[in-house]
């Protein structure tokens, strides 16, 4: 059976497994209509359209 011969340290540990639990920050799109930001694939909340359809009613301010 394969035993370690020395202890790994806390250091040496977790560089290895630095690079597991990187997060990417989620991509944005432009919105057709109004020219929002918006996440990709959900309703824009500025003008309330999704898919070229108003799915959402947005009161103008």
């Amino acid at each position: 059976m394969a035993v370690p011969k020395r202890k790994v340290s806390k250091a040496r540990r977790d560089k290895r497994r630095s690079s597991h639990w990187k997060l990417t920050a989620p991509n944005l799109a432009v919105c057709p209509k109004c020219g929002a930001m918006h996440l990709p694939h959900r309703a824009c909340k500025a003008c309330g359209t999704y898919n070229g359809r108003e799915v959402i009613k947005v009161e103008e301010a």
